[in-house]
């Protein structure tokens, strides 16, 4: 029985004897619906939203103590609240009681509203992969301020959970964590969301990872584990490297070393998976910062499957022929260590990123190549060279044509994300073997050449005011490539750059974007604040622009589930109480 002090908050809800006749009632519970059910002689109070979709549950059928909503069939223990079927998630119970032949209900929803509750339900819902529960959690989760242990809990879930390594699912949360500070506050639960939806298809109907244990040894030379992953790694051993790299993080060696290692052999051949091998070990290095770095023997090892399948494009007939690229870029290999040490990277003043763009754009792989060196030579620092072969390939995506194949989109994509990443490793360690991806890069931005035939124009500025929901109209159409580029070009004229990135954040987390989507964006942004102020920033947002707008309008299907989930955590009722 409740205290004095509690019974002063219920509510009348009305006789039990009207109660016993109707079966049910709906009343109003601190702004939230609340149905009361008389079944069996006993009295039951619970949310009246189905907490799937939100059909009022006084429209179902009570049978044996089971609540059957009449939508979509979901099934509820009318004691609890608690569902039958996961999919539709948990309903919040009421306290009822019986006094003087009346019936009494507390307003106040009996359900948790913890942090380790929602942990769990957000477990739940990426083990059974459930969308509407992974909406609800994260909106609940961002309410008490957990992001960083809801990163935590999706990131090990996704290694763990998954046989075949590290996913584009994992890449995505990675990918979203890095920008989420860039969109707009409001947005930042939804771009979650997309993170956790994303980990939970990856795994959906997977095998688990069973790791292998580490070496027992005394071995603590870096150089040695470093020796060890690429050899491995070179003849596919997959056992022999995930060894390898789980004794190197157990024996304590230092994050920078393992990085060195992981990305050399990453880059001890072209181009490999179509950029995807040396992307991936980025981000797993990335989602790491947010993690931390104790997660490290967990996550690492699930980028090992990926690295030994990999494809190595000097296997292949475009970068063969008619230009024996790989022959090229051994030439370079073979002196590029002598020329960085003798450079000595200190020529920090070196402003030709856009000069030494057009010539990587435009010229012939032996002339880009022999310039790269003789910058690098000249002291030009690395991460200097890996930012102006990123801004190269992003010019790719600006002077796109749409008349080209839609496929080819994708083409322009993976030189961007692998330039991007190999500027972004750099920048973590300064590794003269990860030094090659530099010149990789320039050489599949030279292979996409034909892209650009004709070349799409820069947009030049019209002096319209222009507002971000003109952005976003223009996006909504089908086609509106160009047009919105256009827009975002106005807007960088004015100034608005940064509105530009929360504007095209917002277009695409309202879409059903996928994995290729995420990585532009993310990695527009970042490439964005290299050269901010300057006219390659801009040209940088437009290129991302122009990528999201082709790929949009979708069904924008988990905006829908997304926007459920919000409502019902606000206590709206989705649909009328008479209806």
């Amino acid at each position: 029985m409740s205290t004095d002090l509690e019974r002063e908050i219920w509510i009348d809800v009305c006789p039990l004897e009207e109660l016993e006749r109707e079966g049910v009632k709906v009343v109003s519970g601190e702004g939230r619906p609340v149905v009361i059910f008389f079944d069996q002689g006993r009295v039951y109070a619970l949310d009246n939203r189905c907490p799937h979709m939100g059909f009022p549950l006084h429209r179902g059928t009570v049978t044996d103590g089971i609540l059957t909503c009449h939508w979509h069939h979901a099934k509820f223990d009318l004691a609890g609240g608690c569902t039958f079927d996961p999919f539709a998630d948990d309903v919040a119970p009421y306290r009822v009681e019986i006094r003087e032949g009346a019936v009494w209900l507390d307003p106040r929803p009996q359900h948790k509203v913890s942090q380790e509750h929602w942990l769990s339900k957000l477990s739940e819902g990426l083990e059974q992969n459930i969308g509407l529960v992974l909406a609800k959690s994260v909106v609940a989760l961002d309410e008490l301020g957990v992001n960083a242990g809801l990163l935590r809990k999706a990131a090990l879930f996704g290694v763990r959970n998954r046989a075949g390594g590290w996913s584009s699912g994992l890449s995505i949360l990675a990918s979203l964590a890095n920008v989420l500070q860039s969109v707009d506050r409001e947005d930042r639960p939804l771009a979650l969301y997309h993170g956790m939806v994303h980990v939970a298809r990856s795994t959906a109907g997977q095998p688990p990872a069973f790791d292998l244990e580490p070496l027992e040894t005394t071995e603590t030379r870096p150089e040695r584990y470093t020796e060890w992953f690429r050899r491995f790694i070179e003849v596919r051993a997959s056992d022999a490297a995930e060894r390898t790299l789980r004794t190197a993080v157990r024996a304590g060696l230092p994050p920078e070393t393992v990085a060195d290692m992981i990305f050399a052999a990453s880059t001890d051949h072209l181009f490999m998976d179509v950029g995807h091998t040396l992307d991936f070990s980025n981000k797993a290095f990335e989602l790491l910062d947010h993690i931390g770095w104790e997660h490290a023997e967990e996550v690492l090892p699930s980028l090992v499957p990926g690295m030994v399948e990999a494809q190595r494009m000097e296997e292949t007939s475009s970068w063969r022929h008619p230009v024996d690229l790989p022959g090229l870029l051994e030439e370079v290999y073979e002196e590029l260590d002598s020329l960085i040490d003798e450079g000595g990277q200190g020529l920090t003043t070196w402003t030709g990123h856009e000069e030494l763009a057009e010539l990587v754009l435009d010229g012939e792989p032996a002339q880009v190549l022999g310039e790269i060196k003789d910058l690098v030579q000249r002291g030009v620092p690395l991460i200097e060279l890996s930012a102006s072969v990123a801004y190269a390939a992003a010019r790719r995506a600006v002077h796109f044509h749409v008349a080209n194949s839609f496929s080819d989109w994708n083409t322009v994509h993976h030189t961007f994300t692998y330039a991007n990443a190999v500027d972004q490793a750099l920048r973590r360690v300064p590794s003269k073997l990860l030094a090659r991806g530099i010149f990789d890069g320039a050489m599949s931005v030279y292979l996409e050449r034909f892209l650009n035939v004709p070349k799409q124009p820069v947009p030049e500025p019209s002096g319209r005011d222009v507002s971000r929901e003109d952005v976003l109209a223009a996006i909504d159409s089908y086609g509106g490539v160009d047009e919105t580029a256009q827009l975002v070009a106005d807007m960088i004229a004015m100034g608005r750059e940064e509105e530009v990135v929360q504007t095209l954040g917002h277009a695409l987390l309202r879409e059903d974007a996928g994995f290729h989507q995420f990585q532009i964006y993310e990695a527009g942004v970042r490439q964005y604040r290299q050269f901010a102020l300057r006219p390659a920033g801009g040209q940088i947002l437009i290129g991302m622009a122009r990528f999201i707008a082709a790929h949009a309008p979708t069904m924008r299907s988990m905006g829908q589930t997304y926007d459920i989930a919000t409502r019902l955590h606000r206590g709206e009722a989705l649909y009328g109480q008479e209806e």
